[in-house]
């Protein structure tokens, strides 16, 4: 992959890979609830980003679309999450200030 166009797919990939620790912190109960689906989130959403890697430019901007939409609810369960007290302010604000710019 180009190095400019992997970025987002980087990291996506990045985002999963640092969430799935936090996640398996989760109360049990949480966990295989909540946890699963924002896993699960964003394993589609790194699908999502490679798919539109390689199809035809004519085909991106449905797919850059429902990126965008994953994106934002994702952004909405982080947010419950933290609002559940299910990590620390610190925690928050590192994924914040790293991945806010994921559809930039």
């Amino acid at each position: 992959m180009n190095e400019n166009k992997a970025t987002i797919v980087q990291k996506v990939y990045e985002l999963l890979k640092d969430s799935i620790p936090i996640l398996n912190k989760f109360p049990r109960n949480q966990r295989f609830t909540l946890g699963d689906r924002i896993q699960n989130q964003l394993s589609d959403l790194l699908e999502v980003y490679i798919q539109a890697y390689y199809v035809p430019p004519v085909q991106k901007k449905p797919l850059l679309h429902q990126a965008n939409i994953q994106l934002e609810i994702l952004r909405y369960y982080f947010r419950l999450c933290f609002d559940l007290g299910l990590y620390s302010s610190a925690q928050y604000q590192e994924f914040a200030e790293r991945y806010t710019k994921l559809d930039a």
